[in-house]
C-alpha cells in the first residue's frame, strides 16, 4: 500500500484532539495544503498522555508546531502546560500556540484588552488558565517560542457547553428575555474564527510571546443573543424570566440538578449555574483588535453563526432519519 501521508506539508502536533476545539481544528488542517495534523489524545489513534514527561517527549519529535487544546481538570491543565513547555525545553518545535480564555479575567468589566488585569473573584477555571499563561510565559523568557490565545465562549456546531446547552435550556423555557439578569456583554467567538486564529498563529511574523484575545466584534447583550437564537430555534414564545425565578435556578435547583445529571442524562438535569446567571450579567465586551491585526482575525455575525448551528442540526437529523 502506498504511503499516504503527505510529508511536504508542516506537521503540527495538536495536544488534546479529541475535544471540541481540539477536533475542529484537526479537520480543518487535514483540508489544508500547508499543515498536517498530528493529532493526540488520551483517546485518539496516537495517543498522548498530555501529563507524561516521556509521553510528550516522543510527541514532540519531527513536529513543526504545537497546538495546545488540553481541557478538563484544573490540576490537569495546569500540569499539562508545565509538562509540554519542560519536554520543549529539551525538543524544541518552531512554536507553541496555547488556548486560553477570557476566564482569566474574571469579574472585569468595560472594555477588556489582553493587558486588564484579573479582577476577583476569579473561578477555579480562571486561576487555572493563569497559571497556565505564567508557565508558558517562562518558556518565553527562556527562549522559547509561544503565542497565547485567550477565546471568549466558543460557539457553533458541537459546542457543548456554548450550543448545544443554550438550545436545551431554551427549548425547555428556562432561558429567554433575562431582564436585567441578562443586560452583560455577549462575547461570543465562533468556532470556525478561532480556528482560523489558531492557523494564523502557526506562522505569524511578530507574534511570539504575545497574548491575544478572540473573540467577535458584535456588541450584543445576552438577551438580545438568546432570544434571537431562541426565535432561531423554534422555541417560541420567548419567555420574560424573573429575576426570582432566577435565582431559584441558581441558588436552589442547580446543585439539585447537577447531583441528577451524574446518574441521570436527560435535559432537565441542565443546571444554570450561579457562575452562569454572574456571566449573563457581567458588563464586559473583550476587545479582539490586536487579534485581527496580527492573525488576521475573522469575524463571523451572530445571525450565520445561528445559521450554521441550525444546517448541521439538520443535517444531523436528516442522517438519523435515513
Amino acid at each position: 500500500m502506498p504511503d499516504s501521508i503527505d510529508y511536504s506539508r508542516k506537521p503540527v502536533l495538536i495536544i488534546g484532539a479529541s475535544g471540541f476545539i481540539g477536533s475542529r481544528l484537526a479537520a480543518a488542517l487535514e483540508r489544508s495544503p500547508i499543515y498536517r495534523p498530528v493529532a493526540v489524545s488520551r483517546r485518539s489513534v496516537i495517543a498522548v498522555d498530555a501529563t507524561g514527561m516521556q509521553s510528550v517527549l516522543r510527541a514532540l519529535r519531527d513536529v513543526d508546531c504545537v497546538v495546545n487544546c488540553v481541557a478538563g481538570k484544573d490540576d490537569a491543565m495546569v500540569r499539562a502546560a508545565q509538562v509540554l513547555c519542560d519536554a520543549a525545553r529539551s525538543v524544541p518545535p518552531r512554536r507553541i500556540v496555547h488556548l486560553s480564555s477570557m476566564a482569566v479575567y474574571g469579574a472585569a468589566t468595560g472594555s477588556v484588552t489582553e493587558d486588564h488585569s484579573p479582577v476577583e473573584p476569579v473561578s477555579g477555571y480562571g486561576r487555572a488558565k493563569i497559571a497556565c499563561e505564567e508557565i508558558v510565559g517562562r518558556y518565553v523568557r527562556d527562549g522559547g517560542d509561544a503565542v497565547i490565545l485567550r477565546p471568549s465562549c466558543v460557539f457553533g456546531p458541537g459546542s457543548a457547553q456554548w450550543t448545544t446547552r443554550l438550545i436545551r435550556l431554551l427549548r425547555a423555557g428556562r432561558l429567554g428575555d433575562l431582564g436585567a439578569g441578562g443586560d452583560g456583554g455577549c462575547n461570543l467567538a465562533f468556532i470556525d474564527d478561532v480556528v482560523g486564529a489558531i492557523a494564523a498563529a502557526l506562522d505569524a511574523p511578530d507574534v511570539s510571546g504575545r497574548t491575544f484575545n478572540i473573540s467577535s466584534r458584535a456588541d450584543l447583550t445576552w438577551n438580545q443573543f438568546l432570544m434571537a437564537f431562541g426565535k432561531a430555534l423554534g422555541a417560541t414564545p420567548i419567555r420574560r424570566i424573573p429575576g426570582r425565578t432566577l435565582r431559584v435556578e441558581t441558588r436552589i435547583l442547580a446543585p439539585f440538578r447537577r447531583v441528577a445529571a451524574k446518574a441521570v442524562k436527560a435535559g432537565w438535569t441542565e443546571a444554570i449555574t450561579p457562575s452562569l446567571a454572574a456571566l449573563f450579567r457581567q458588563d464586559i465586551r473583550i476587545d479582539s483588535g490586536a487579534a485581527q491585526s496580527a492573525l488576521w482575525l475573522h469575524f463571523t455575525p451572530p445571525e450565520q453563526m445561528i445559521a450554521a448551528v441550525l444546517r448541521e442540526n439538520r443535517t444531523k437529523q436528516e442522517l438519523a432519519a435515513v
